[in-house]
């Protein structure tokens, strides 16, 4: 698989993962110093060059060859969890269709401590290098799992002793009024929809962000961002 931008190829030369590098010619001096610093082997091309073989103007002059992104086995965060000794924290998207707010919920939830981002086949953006792209290069740090349904997937975890969150710009609770210490999922829905009717009625219970005056919603990302940063405040005392 190609990826491109200066964050994710730089972090897969860092982890070994990059195959081959391609450069566009004349990038700045201090990225070529960081690439041979690395100890990449990389070729230089035309600009137009790079354009052509990812199909975009937005590669920053990096291009990398990796191995395919995977999706993990739905164990995978919590067996992240007991590695950390921590309770499962998990975000489970509802219609995440975006892959640059897929992308940049999976580098907000690496950044605030969950274990997995869990989604539904028919109603998420497939991994690719845009997704790697909005992650900066996080996407290979956390589990990543996709299920069939989500709102069985959401039955099952129950039964497991995970409590499940959703946020909902009409309930009457706000974040700061939940319960993080227990094991945790907290579902995020699309942007123009929200959570579907059978997911909601899965939660355990629904919360609210407190916004200002003139404000209707937030984007998934950084909605997911200030639920992570509560539950990790919830956690922490």
């Amino acid at each position: 698989m190609l990826i491109y931008g200066r964050n994710p190829v730089l972090e897969a030369i860092k982890e070994g993962r990059a195959v081959r590098v391609w450069v566009a010619k004349g990038v700045e001096n201090w990225l070529i110093r960081e690439l041979e610093g690395l100890g990449a082997d990389y070729e230089l091309l035309p600009r137009i060059e790079l354009d052509q073989k990812v199909r975009t103007t937005q590669h920053q002059g990096l291009v990398a060859e990796v191995a395919e992104l995977k999706f993990s086995d739905p164990e995978a965060p919590f067996r992240l969890a007991k590695e950390r000794q921590e309770g499962v924290l998990l975000v489970l998207l509802d219609g995440v269709t975006d892959p640059r707010n897929y992308g940049a919920i999976i580098r907000t939830a690496v950044a605030l401590g969950a274990h997995g981002v869990i989604s539904e086949e028919r109603r998420s953006a497939p991994l690719s290098p845009l997704v790697l792209k909005a992650s900066a290069g996080t996407a290979h740090k956390l589990p990543l799992v996709q299920v069939k349904n989500l709102p069985r997937y959401m039955e099952e975890i129950k039964k497991r002793g995970v409590w499940i969150y959703g946020a909902s710009g009409k309930a009457q609770k706000d974040l700061t009024m939940l319960d993080y210490k227990r094991p945790l999922a907290i579902v995020i829905g699309s942007e123009g929809e929200g959570m579907r009717r059978l997911v909601e009625q899965r939660c355990d219970e629904t919360a609210r962000i407190p916004l200002g005056p003139g404000a209707e919603s937030l984007n998934a990302s950084v909605a997911l961002a200030i639920f992570l940063y509560q539950a990790r405040l919830g956690r922490s005392h």
